[in-house]
C-alpha cells in the first residue's frame, strides 16, 4: 500500500517537493520550539516516509540526519530529495527496514535525537516493543521526541466531533479499505489494505518509561494538521482548530523523554 501512494505523494500538491526544495520548511512551530536547537546533532529519523521532515531537520542545522521507513521507494525518493538539496550521504543518509529491526538497520549504534513524526504510531501494534528500540538509539544526554495526533480524536463520532462514539482502550486492529491517500482522496489505487491501531497516551508514555527514559514533558496541543471534523477551522498558521463557541479538546500530543 505505501510503495504505492509514495508516487502519489511525491507528485501531490500536498507535499508540494517543487516548494520544499526551493526551501520550504514541514517542521511545526511547536516542534521546532520543544525539540530547540539541533546545531551539530545527530538525528535518527523512524517511520520517515519520503523524509520531508527529516530533511527539513538537517537543514536546521541536524546532522548527521538519519531517516529509516519499510518502504523501499519512500526511501529511494528520500534519497532523490537530499541530492537535489545536495546533501551527500554521509550528511543525510536513508535506511529500508521496518522500525522494529531499526537498532540493527541504523548505520550508528546511537543518536542524540531520536524523531517520530505525527500519523506514525498507529501503524504499529507493539507499542512497548517500539519504545524499546527507540530507546537503545538514543545516546547518553540525548532524548526522544514524539508529536502525534492525540487517540482522543478516534474515540469522537465522524460527524461532529462532539460526542464519545468508539472506544478509547480499544486494542482491536482498524483494517481499512478505501480507495486513495490522504493526498488525493480521488486517486485511484489498487493496494489499498491498511491496518491501524489505538494507543492511550498512557500506554506511549509508560512504555517510554519503562524502556528507561525519563519523560521530560508530556504537551496536549489543541491544533490539528487537517481538518479531522467538519467543524475544525483553518488559523492563519495552517493549523485547525475547534471554533471559539465549542469546549477545546486535545487534537495533538508532544512528549520528550530523555537517557540520562
Amino acid at each position: 500500500m505505501w510503495d504505492e501512494r509514495v508516487p502519489i505523494h511525491a507528485a501531490s500538491d500536498f507535499s508540494d517537493l517543487d516548494g520544499f526544495r526551493k526551501g520550504r520548511d514541514t517542521i511545526r512551530d511547536f516542534e521546532a520550539a520543544e525539540v530547540g536547537d539541533v546545531t551539530g546533532k545527530s538525528l535518527l529519523h523512524l517511520q520517515c516516509h519520503i523524509g520531508l521532515d527529516t530533511l527539513s531537520w538537517a537543514r536546521r542545522g541536524a546532522g548527521p540526519v538519519v531517516g529509516l521507513d519499510f518502504s523501499e521507494p519512500a526511501v529511494d525518493t528520500a534519497r532523490e530529495l537530499a541530492a537535489d538539496l545536495g546533501l551527500s550521504p554521509d550528511r543525510a543518509a536513508f535506511v529500508a527496514a521496518d522500525v522494529y529491526d531499526a537498532a540493527e538497520a541504523a548505520p550508528d549504534p546511537s543518536y542524540d535525537i531520536v524523531y517520530t513524526g505525527v500519523g506514525a504510531l498507529c501503524r504499529l501494534p507493539d507499542i512497548p516493543r517500539w519504545a524499546e528500540v527507540a530507546a537503545s538509539l538514543v545516546a547518553p544526554g540525548g532524548f526522544v521526541y514524539l508529536a502525534e495526533f492525540h487517540p482522543l480524536t478516534d474515540a469522537l463520532d465522524d460527524e461532529t466531533g462532539s460526542r464519545i462514539a468508539y472506544d478509547y482502550f480499544s486494542r482491536d486492529p482498524w483494517v481499512d479499505e478505501t480507495p486513495g491517500t490522504y493526498t488525493d482522496f480521488g486517486a485511484p489505487t489498487v493496494n489499498n489494505r491498511s491496518v491501524e491501531w489505538q494507543h492511550p497516551v498512557g500506554e506511549v508514555v509508560s512504555a517510554l518509561a519503562a524502556a528507561g527514559l525519563r519523560i521530560e514533558f508530556l504537551h496536549e496541543h489543541d491544533v490539528t494538521l487537517f481538518q479531522r471534523f467538519p467543524a475544525l477551522r483553518r488559523g492563519e498558521d495552517g493549523l485547525f482548530r475547534l471554533p471559539q463557541d465549542r469546549p477545546r479538546i486535545p487534537l495533538m500530543y508532544s512528549l520528550r523523554a530523555t537517557r540520562a
